[in-house]
């Protein structure tokens, strides 16, 4: 036991942030990096499609479905291969392995939050944009001064445990040896062949605080906004 705590604090700043000092980030500070970029543009991004099928009943919120749909029922790690391998085509450059991923993560987080989103718009009630047309707002403000504030307080739940499960999908980047939490832990079980509970254990208690944190702020947010 008191081997396992000396090989983790051994390789504790390893496990943290990586060769930084290099300027390659890595470990939990990678993780984060990661998890907030994509998050960045997952969170947008699926705020405007869920816009759009929201506006648009037709044929555009039938084709952005079957899009959701189809990329919610492929696995992830499937996303991040096609990204490894399609991006480079696409630019004509290699893209660092950790904006690749960053990039597949936001692209499949992106399905869940429209879902999300379109949920919370649909359980509003219709009278809401009536009222409002009758008042003089055009859809569009309509959607973004009025329905959408509701929506995303509402569903603020739904979203946390879509940016919790980012989060631990940032895991998965190990396929692809980006060096997150997940892979440096490999690597320093690897190099040291010794205590490897100890290390795994100290990486999952690691992503268990991280995703706590994460509800609390989330919980906390919710508490000093103002209710609408």
């Amino acid at each position: 036991m008191i081997g396992g705590l000396n090989v983790i604090l051994d390789n504790l700043d390893y496990l943290l942030w990586g060769r930084l000092a290099a300027g390659e980030p890595g470990g939990v500070l990678l993780t984060l990096l990661m998890t907030l970029g994509a998050a960045l543009l997952a969170l947008p991004g699926g705020i405007a499609l869920a816009g759009l099928a929201w506006r648009y009943p037709g044929l555009v919120r039938k084709a952005l479905f079957v899009w959701a749909e189809l990329i919610r029922g492929i696995p992830l790690i499937f996303v991040i291969f096609w990204m490894w391998y399609l991006l480079p085509l696409i630019t004509g450059g290699d893209l660092p392995g950790a904006m690749t991923v960053t990039l597949a993560l936001a692209w499949f987080t992106s399905a869940s939050v429209m879902h999300s989103v379109i949920a919370g718009l649909n359980a509003l009630p219709a009278g809401q944009v009536e009222a409002a047309q009758a008042q003089g707002f055009s859809t569009q403000q309509t959607l973004w001064r009025i329905m959408l504030p509701q929506a995303l307080r509402n569903i603020l739940p739904s979203l946390v445990g879509i940016f919790i499960s980012l989060l631990k999908d940032t895991s998965l980047a190990f396929i692809v040896n980006v060096p997150e939490l997940t892979t440096v832990a490999g690597q320093v079980n690897n190099r040291v062949q010794i205590y490897p509970a100890a290390i795994f254990i100290f990486t999952g208690v690691v992503y268990y605080l991280l995703c706590c944190a994460l509800e609390q702020f989330a919980k906390r947010w919710r508490v000093t906004r103002p209710a609408l």
